[in-house]
């Protein structure tokens, strides 16, 4: 994690402070423990650059989150009007998740639902709306305190780009044993011919071959292609000119297949042209493979890599939620990334932390018989890994979908009441998806419920955005208290010591007591996530942790 110099506390929320405290007033005994002490919470502001990229990130397919026009596919305004529910801008609200990044889908002209295979990368695909959406989604973002990454595929097109299309019917037109000239179409030189039949290429119609490893209908670009190179810095360009504050870059391990280190190098270029045009500007990558191959990413330069290690109905947080491993795993874990990082980017990494996405089955799904305990669980895990938290559109309600992927990609459901205002929003969802699995219900049916996952999920992005520490900090993990249901660790910013919280973890469905009397300066209860009404206990050195109740203790 890189060092962080300058953090602001913002001012008290005055109206919950004089509800929730005052000089010799008793706790409200009509309110819950977790809101008491999480209404009391303040937020911060990171003012440098380099803090500034350490958010926690919404991450958003617009054609399934909210409708504007009633044609039952997401768009831009749809999003816009929607943006209160993510981050209303008022931190003395509780009526919003409080995330303080978006990161949409692909969101360019393309023949399919998903968008991964652009046509025009410099348009808004009609289905989402226009350009002047757009850019009022950008202001309207930033009027909020939220920063906005959009979605970047540049190792492939679609078969339907201009680009594509005028080097294919060169190719087919090429009279037999005569090579191609770039000087007479140079979209030739943008992809990857042969007349060798290979592994990852597809036939053209003729005796030529191109390059296409995830299906016909994305003919990969040549990345060395100088032109290429500048068709793609004009376009990141383009986008920075509109607002946004960064890019989520797909598919990073397939832009030279099996071939780690041009990736790499091709990356170094890539961030190294941003930041050129947006020094702050963020980079994001989906390096999907194991703790180790990711981590050698951090030497491009780029800002972070998602977290596969964690993620996942196998990774480290569902393995701990589910109790296939020790909650000690958790925190064991926790530090071998964080040296891992350190130690390849020279502090600068900022970790991405990912529990699910688009490309996987819905989180919910991985318990059995859950009451929602262990999806509660399992948020909270996410939310307290450092850096840059990424939640998928959904996840914060238990929403659940597995199999194909239009399943994973399902319709958000604002409300199961044809009554309900928010009927208006409900998009239809991909074609060709199974109905909606409501083990907890809806947004509406959650809201107002203080023990419902959504409650859980706005709670723990509260709490993980009033202590600095644990998005900016690093691990000290406390093993000698740590073991089957308990996992304990501090978080602290290194050049700021008073900049640090404990946090302990139960994660079991039996009460946990852990003795404390070793950290007897940590004394203050200042947080508690609970999946129930039981309360957490902190006296004469001693914690007590209900059911999967988790705490967060200063000095």
């Amino acid at each position: 994690m890189k060092k962080k110099t300058r953090i602001r506390i913002t001012a008290l929320f005055t109206s919950l402070m004089f509800l929730f405290s005052g000089c010799g007033k008793k706790e409200d005994s009509n309110k819950s423990q977790m809101e008491e002490l999480n209404g009391k919470l303040t937020s911060y502001e990171k003012l440098t650059d380099e803090d500034n990229n350490i958010r926690t990130c919404y991450e958003v397919f617009v054609y399934s989150f909210s409708d504007s026009d009633g044609d039952g596919i997401g768009d831009l305004n749809g999003l816009t009007e929607r943006l209160d529910y993510i981050n209303d801008g008022d931190p003395s609200t509780k009526t919003d998740l409080e995330c303080t990044e978006i990161w949409t889908m692909p969101i360019f002209p393309s023949p399919t639902y998903h968008k991964y295979d652009s046509t025009d990368y410099k348009a808004i695909d009609p289905q989402y709306g226009t350009m002047e959406d757009f850019e009022k989604l950008v202001a309207e973002c930033h009027k909020r305190g939220i920063k906005l990454i959009i979605d970047l595929a540049v190792n492939h097109t679609s078969n339907a780009h201009p680009w594509f299309r005028e080097a294919s019917e060169y190719m087919k037109k090429l009279p037999e044993n005569e090579e191609p000239d770039i000087s007479e179409c140079k979209y030739v030189g943008y992809y990857n011919f042969t007349k060798q039949a290979h592994s990852g290429y597809e036939m053209l119609g003729n005796d030529w071959y191109y390059e296409a490893r995830f299906w016909s209908g994305m003919p990969d670009l040549n990345l060395d292609n100088e032109e290429v190179r500048n068709e793609i810095k004009d376009i990141m360009y383009f986008w920075l000119d509109k607002g946004v504050d960064g890019f989520r870059l797909d598919a990073v391990t397939s832009y030279y297949t099996d071939e780690k280190q041009k990736n790499i190098e091709f990356l170094e270029w890539l961030n190294k042209t941003v930041k050129e045009k947006k020094s702050n500007a963020y980079i994001v990558g989906e390096c999907w493979a194991d703790m180790s191959t990711y981590s050698d990413y951090y030497k491009s330069g780029a800002d972070s890599f998602f977290d596969f290690g964690f993620s996942g109905q196998d990774g480290v947080i569902a393995s701990v939620a589910r109790g296939s491993k020790k909650a000690s795993y958790y925190g064991e874990m926790l530090v071998r990334e964080e040296t891992l990082l350190n130690d390849v980017s020279d502090g600068k990494a900022i970790n991405a932390p990912f529990y699910t996405n688009h490309d996987m089955a819905r989180s919910a799904g991985y318990y059995v018989n859950d009451d929602g305990s262990k999806v509660k669980l399992a948020g909270a895990l996410n939310l307290l890994g450092s850096g840059n938290a990424f939640i998928y559109y959904g996840e914060e309600i238990g929403l659940r979908g597995s199999g194909k992927d239009e399943n994973k990609r399902i319709a958000y459901p604002w409300t199961a009441s044809d009554a309900s205002i928010l009927k208006k929003y409900i998009c239809k969802g991909p074609d060709g998806a199974t109905t909606q699995m409501l083990t907890f219900g809806s947004y509406e049916d959650q809201k107002d419920d203080e023990y419902s996952v959504y409650n859980y999920f706005r709670n723990a992005i509260r709490i993980r955005n009033a202590f600095p520490a644990l998005s900016m900090g690093r691990t000290d993990y406390k093993e000698e208290l740590s073991g089957e249901n308990t996992c304990v660790f501090i978080r602290r910013i290194e050049d700021l010591s008073e900049e640090e919280v404990l946090v302990a973890i139960n994660s079991s469905g039996e009460t946990q007591e852990i003795d404390l009397s070793s950290l007897s300066e940590y004394k203050n209860l200042k947080a508690v996530l609970t999946v129930s009404k039981d309360k957490v206990k902190l006296g004469s050195g001693k914690l007590t942790l209900p059911p999967y109740g988790i705490a967060f203790i200063t000095k």
